[in-house]
């Protein structure tokens, strides 16, 4: 129940094309033969992920280059890497990768890597990672047969990040695997770490606080719902348009009755929606249901942030903060 299934056949002759650039480049296929780096090379699929790296590193940015592979902007799950970006990875001292679907192509790329002492890190290797839920009510993902013929694979939600518990312990793992890196360095990483944990923590903490002083809260979404891990944190419910990670943007009659009833049914307030969406779902939903006065607000899920949104100084902290101003609002 994944988006673009089609991801799975991904362009086979890019990442053919990719491989044997990375292994033929500067000459020769060992390693000894790239350009020499001045420090650690670091790669992150994540937005989250890069900046908790950035942050780790702290004042060791002259040593350690951080790529964000996505500053384009685009969703992750739409992300298709080009040629170049598969050569930056496959070259790199450290891989930082959520592992779920939206990534299978790193499957075949780590096999082939260039840089055979290379570090990674499979976000969804760290913890719990959970299975996609279809809840009551959520409009189903259109049917495909399973490639291989035996039927479908577990699909598990990729939202780690949103989970402030799992950003610590990934925050910490992210650390070790740097220290092991780069060792002269390693007490800088951890000790930055440390401290970036606490922020993390406290941030939390307000989360749980404000659920606490609204016990049985139910979020209603009018799209994806990428949020599980978060809600799981908190011990909140909700009912939304569709699976986290799925591709449909369509809801059927069904499925707008059946979510405004539940605004009815709850007196809820607000119906959310995460960043770039059109928001005609959520419209739909408020429309139909009787109760009158209800907003639409948008929560942000971390998957589309842009270099002109870093220039601009947004966060994984800061993007963070701003939904639990919008949480604390819609509740009241």
């Amino acid at each position: 129940m994944k988006v673009m299934k089609a991801k799975k056949i991904f362009t086979a002759a890019i990442l053919c094309a990719a491989l044997c650039s990375a292994m033929t480049g500067c000459g020769g296929s060992d390693k000894k033969d790239s350009p020499q780096k001045s420090g650690l090379n670091v790669v992150c699929t994540s937005f989250a992920a890069y900046d908790w790296t950035c942050e780790i590193v702290g004042d060791h940015s002259d040593e350690v280059e951080v790529t964000y592979l996505l500053e384009s902007g685009v969703d992750l799950h739409s992300y298709q890497p080009s040629v170049a970006d598969i050569t930056k990875i496959s070259d790199c001292d450290v891989f930082i990768y959520v592992g779920g679907e939206s990534e299978s192509w790193t499957e075949d790329l780590l096999k082939e890597a260039r840089n055979k002492d290379m570090k990674t890190l499979r976000l969804l290797d760290i913890g719990t990672a959970v299975e996609e839920e279809l809840k009551e009510g959520m409009e189903a993902e259109s049917e495909e047969e399973p490639e291989d013929g035996h039927g479908e694979e577990t699909e598990y939600d990729e939202h780690v990040w949103l989970s402030l518990r799992n950003a610590q312990v990934f925050c910490e793992e992210i650390a070790d695997l740097l220290g092991e890196a780069d060792s002269e360095n390693a007490e800088d990483y951890k000790s930055n770490a440390q401290s970036y944990c606490g922020k993390l923590g406290a941030l939390d903490t307000k989360f749980t606080e404000l659920f606490s002083e609204h016990p049985g809260t139910v979020l209603i979404f009018g799209d994806r719902f990428p949020f599980r891990y978060f809600c799981a944190d908190h011990g909140v419910d909700y009912y939304a348009a569709f699976a986290g990670c799925s591709a449909e943007t369509e809801a059927s009659f069904e499925t707008v009755t059946f979510l405004a009833g539940k605004v009815d049914e709850l007196d809820v307030g607000t119906v959310f929606t995460i960043e770039n969406s059109d928001g005609r779902v959520a419209q739909s939903i408020v429309q139909t249901a009787e109760k009158s006065g209800v907003r639409i607000a948008q929560l942000d899920s971390v998957q589309s942030v842009s270099r002109q949104d870093m220039d601009n100084g947004r966060n994984y902290l800061s993007i963070m903060e701003k939904n639990y101003d919008t949480l604390k609002e819609a509740l009241g």
